[in-house]
């Protein structure tokens, strides 16, 4: 049912706001829900362009005649429901700054795992929102298309995650929460991790057919049950650093990897 755009809501008891609020900030919600939210209108035109249906759309009363929410607003399928909040309330609940009031609620994608004989991008147990974030930018931006999340990897579609993406997200099929086993059980290329521990410089190594790149916790790296089945490949340090940033590193492979196939 669509509901009245110009109903204004100024209760924070309303169920919807109390629900966005948990979404926000608890990944237990997400999780239990299957939604996330995307605030900002740089997200919602990502979700648009890629034909993504929306549970909700939220603005603050002020934003309404902003021309961005207006070009939004009239892209929206007719079936969609909009809740106008009041500045206030709209500003108690959001995670961003100043920007564009608007947020939409949508369902959390959970693909079915098949076979995977493509190149892909492994994330093992990668914490940080904003690593996860910048790796799927990168994966979406080189034409990755499929990266697979083992448990411990931030969600991929938490707010943070998706202002880290921005929107890359829409643009490829993930796969959470997935065991070890499940990425040696389909997973039918050769996994690649990065390593200190090896001679083999990624310049010299041919990415010329489909592979797997493993990018592992930024503390601990790749784990040891991965590892033991992937060819360790070393990213050059010369003055002699420590590690990279996994951002960093993931996206130094996946753009080697394009170089070779395209750009000798």
């Amino acid at each position: 049912m669509t509901l009245d755009p110009t109903e204004l809501i100024t209760s924070d008891k309303n169920t919807t706001v109390k629900l966005v609020k948990a979404l926000l900030s608890q990944a237990r919600q997400r999780k239990k829900q299957g939604q996330t939210v995307l605030e900002g209108a740089h997200l919602i035109d990502a979700a648009l362009r890629s034909d993504y249906p929306f549970v909700q759309i939220l603005l603050a009363e002020s934003a309404r005649k902003h021309p961005e929410v207006q070009q939004i607003l009239t892209r929206l399928p007719t079936y969609t429901s909009i809740l106008t909040l009041s500045d206030a309330l709209y500003e108690s609940i959001r995670s961003l700054g100043t920007g564009i009031d608007i947020m939409a609620v949508i369902t959390i994608p959970v693909p079915s795992l098949s076979l995977v004989d493509d190149d892909c991008l492994i994330l093992n147990d990668v914490q940080d929102s904003g690593n996860v974030g910048t790796l799927l930018r990168t994966a979406e931006a080189v034409g990755i298309h499929t990266v697979l999340c083992t448990s411990a990897t931030a969600q991929a579609w938490s707010p943070k995650t998706l202002r880290a993406g921005m929107g890359a997200q829409f643009a490829l099929t993930i796969y959470e929460s997935l065991s070890i086993q499940d990425i040696l059980d389909f997973v039918q290329i050769p996994l690649l991790a990065t390593s200190s521990h090896t001679d083999t410089l990624i310049y010299d190594h041919d990415l010329s057919d489909p592979v797997a790149w493993i990018m592992g916790h930024e503390g601990q790296g790749v784990c040891a049950e991965l590892m033991q089945c992937a060819t360790p490949i070393a990213l050059p340090q010369p003055n002699g650093q420590e590690s990279l940033n996994v951002a960093i590193a993931g996206s130094l492979c996946l753009y080697e990897t394009l170089r070779q196939r395209h750009y000798r």
